[in-house]
């Protein structure tokens, strides 16, 4: 009996992870321009909701799955996919285990508190090792650093565009989605736990 119990529970999991990975796939294509090439999309919001709801695995699940469909698409040779999946399961791991710790509203603004935090240390450890190295060697470091001076003159070196580009990118993303979960988490927690008849 219990193992039934079990097995229906994984189906259970495996449906709503498979359903808030498919939602995480189409936001992703929704990209709201911030300035030059940082784009901000919404793809991690079901992640997080998913990890809110039901733990930190079904949470990196949703990211890996979004990232494994884009791959077949992918321009960075799935460098991109990896450092999304490494960024953003870090804010869906942090924020649910916070959160699942004392589920409360006091819990709920502290773990988006330390997910935002989250993305923006692994955010900008990815574009200095991973992102940057990748596009540096199809677009020379110089240009890339030069491009990013236009717009923002503190930014003249690899380690500045780290600290005044990306880290201030990837801190504004994680308050964004720390608020939209906020608000749509308890609308949506009902449909993500409830089990189907």
């Amino acid at each position: 009996m219990s193992q039934k119990k079990s097995s229906g529970s994984a189906v259970f999991v495996m449906t709503r992870c498979g359903i808030l990975a498919a939602m995480a796939v189409i936001l992703y294509y929704i990209e709201i321009p911030v300035v030059a090439f940082y784009k901000l999309d919404l793809s991690t919001l079901p992640a997080i909701l998913a990890g809110f709801a039901m733990g930190p695995l079904p949470g990196v699940a949703v990211v890996v799955i979004k990232n494994l469909v884009h791959m077949l698409g992918t321009s960075t040779a799935c460098v991109g996919e990896l450092a999304d999946i490494l960024v953003l399961s870090s804010f869906a791991v942090v924020s649910s285990l916070v959160f699942r710790k004392n589920p409360s509203q006091k819990s709920a603004a502290l773990s988006m508190a330390a997910g935002a935090a989250t993305i923006t240390v692994v955010g900008s450890l990815a574009n200095k090792f991973m992102l940057i190295p990748f596009f540096s060697k199809v677009m020379p470091l110089e240009a890339i650093i030069d491009a990013c001076h236009a717009i923002n003159p503190m930014i003249d070196s690899m380690d500045a565009y780290v600290l005044f580009g990306a880290a201030p990118f990837n801190l504004i993303k994680g308050i964004i989605l720390s608020l939209l979960t906020l608000l749509l988490y308890k609308k949506m927690s009902g449909f993500i736990r409830s089990r189907m008849s």
